[in-house]
């Protein structure tokens, strides 16, 4: 009984971290593709390394475009980097970009779901 509660206590002790928070700050149209910049922020007390991206960007519950991103990124605690996320077609519709954000915090390995809306201009 008094390992059940240490154990208990244990996991009482350890807490979810907050996913980071997605913001599009634009859309860049380019001769070769277009390019979308999402502000990440870590609303950890504690920095966090952003390495991998994969994404899929919808249109209408359409798929358009999907990849994956390589990334070595610092964010400090509760700082913003900005991402440029490219998008293999042109945006002429509203636009969902999901996906999963990998990350390294507190020496660990973290998945992270991520969504965004996109408004073309």
């Amino acid at each position: 009984m008094y390992r059940l509660l240490v154990c208990l206590a244990l996991l009482a002790g350890c807490h979810a971290a907050r996913p980071p928070e997605l913001r599009v700050l634009g859309l860049h149209d380019s001769p070769s593709n277009e390019v979308v910049f999402v502000q990440v922020t870590n609303p950890a007390s504690k920095p966090m390394r952003l390495t991998k991206l994969e994404y899929t960007f919808a249109a209408e519950g359409a798929t358009v475009s999907t990849g994956e991103l390589p990334l070595e990124r610092e964010v400090p605690a509760g700082a913003a980097v900005v991402v440029e996320v490219p998008l293999d077609a042109e945006a002429h519709k509203p636009l969902t970009l999901t996906g999963k954000l990998v990350a390294e915090l507190d020496e660990m390995v973290r998945e992270f779901q991520i969504s965004a809306q996109i408004q073309p201009h």
